[in-house]
Order: structure tokens, then C-alpha cells, then sequence
């Protein structure tokens, strides 16, 4: 199996699905992304900065959007060029893109997306059983993004550093439910649980380890955020 390689931390002047785009700051991220015909959308807390011609608006999401997160719903803005925006998550970690082409669709896990061309769709699904008991059995969400005819690009944030491992087909690999960010469709996920009764470890009970069997790319953070966190953040 590989091994997992660090994504580029900095990006300029790169083009894609009609967007150039700069990612710079190695602490706290920002995206820039200079608009002309194609817009983008994004989680409406994530603004930085604007040229005064954007033009903002709220994004209707067919319902997609009408999610809780800690007691407030969550809904999406647009924005449309000519111009440049800018984002940032307030916190440390990695901003990066995926480049989606036509026909294409990836898997995220909820609280770390950023942005993405007005052109990709949005929809998720709520995980549940055993995987919910890190959320106090309430589940937690996966947002997928796709595209049908056009190329388009979603922006994420990681949580420390971020890297890629692609999988083969039927190569498997175990990571902490806090460690992955985002998956290709076509990589299954599973929850194990693993007992701890002797030894040392006897009162800690168990470990939850979520398994990922290829083919298809995964994509994990070095700073492991707990699900109890995100749930209340």
C-alpha cells in the first residue's frame, strides 16, 4: 500500500473550471479566488474579504442545507464576479482544492468545506450506528459534492496538515474517526470496534477505528478533532 503524501500548503495563480485561485498563510489559511463568469458558493461565516462589485446572495440548496448545527441552521451564499473574495476558517490548518472533472463526485466530512464553483451540486446523508456513538448517538453528517457536465473545484479545510493515500482495489486501511476528511465515492467505509479487556489498557474499554477499503483516494488530517467537538463547535 502507499503511502499517504503531504498536500501542497500553498498554491498561485492556479486555473481551474474558470476560477484562478491563491492559497497563502501557514497558519491561520486564506483562499483568494478571482471570479469572472463563474461563481461560487460557500458557508456564509467563512468571508474574509470582498471586492466592492461582488455581488452576494443566498443560494438556493432545494432544502439541502436546512441541517442544524449547534441550534442554528446552516444555509449557503453565493457570490458572482467580476472580482476577487477571499476565505478563512479562523482557525490553524490546511486549505486546499479538489479538482473535480466532469462526471466526478467526492465525499466529505461535515464542518470542512469551504467553497466550491457555482457549477458543482450538494447533497449528503446522515452516518449512523456505531459511528454514532461518538456523537452521543445522534449520527454525523457526510456532504458529497458532484459534478455532471462541467469540470469544478471544492475548496476544504483540514485540521493540521493534510494528506492523500490512494487505495487499490480491495486495499485496505484503518483510521481514527476523527482523522479522515474526505474519501472518493467509491471507497467503502466501515467502523470497527476493538475491545480492550487485559492488560495495562483493561478499563479503557474500546477503540473505534473507521475502515476504508479501496479503490479510491482518502484524505486525512494531522490534527485528530474529535466528533464530541465538532458536534458542539
Amino acid at each position: 500500500m502507499a503511502v499517504p503524501t503531504l498536500l501542497s500548503t500553498q498554491v498561485r495563480d492556479e486555473n481551474y473550471a474558470g476560477l484562478i485561485y491563491h492559497i497563502d498563510g501557514e497558519l491561520v489559511p486564506v483562499l483568494q479566488i478571482e471570479m469572472q463568469n463563474m461563481g461560487i458558493y460557500f458557508e456564509h461565516h467563512v468571508l474574509l474579504w470582498k471586492d466592492p462589485a461582488v455581488n452576494i446572495g443566498v443560494k438556493a440548496m432545494k432544502g439541502a442545507f436546512k441541517r442544524m448545527v449547534a441550534g442554528m441552521p446552516i444555509f449557503m451564499t453565493e457570490a458572482a464576479g467580476p472580482g476577487r473574495i477571499a476565505f478563512s476558517r479562523d482557525g490553524p490548518g490546511h486549505v486546499f482544492a479538489l479538482h473535480l472533472k466532469a462526471g466526478q463526485a467526492v465525499d466529505v466530512r461535515e464542518h470542512q468545506f469551504l467553497a466550491a464553483s457555482s457549477n458543482i451540486d450538494y447533497s449528503f446523508r446522515r452516518v449512523q450506528g456505531v459511528a454514532s456513538m461518538l456523537f452521543s448517538g445522534t449520527g454525523f453528517f457526510i456532504d458529497t459534492f458532484s459534478t455532471q457536465h462541467q469540470e469544478g473545484v471544492v475548496w476544504l479545510q483540514g485540521y493540521g496538515n493534510v494528506f492523500e493515500i490512494e487505495l487499490g482495489a480491495a486495499e485496505q486501511i484503518d483510521i481514527e474517526p476523527g482523522g479522515w476528511i474526505y474519501k472518493d465515492p467509491g471507497v467503502t467505509m466501515e467502523t470497527k470496534v476493538q475491545k480492550l479487556s487485559s492488560g495495562f489498557f483493561a478499563s479503557a474499554g474500546q477503540l473505534v477505528w473507521n475502515r476504508f477499503t479501496g479503490p479510491g483516494r482518502i484524505g486525512l488530517q494531522s490534527w485528530y478533532m474529535s466528533m464530541m467537538e465538532e458536534a458542539g463547535g
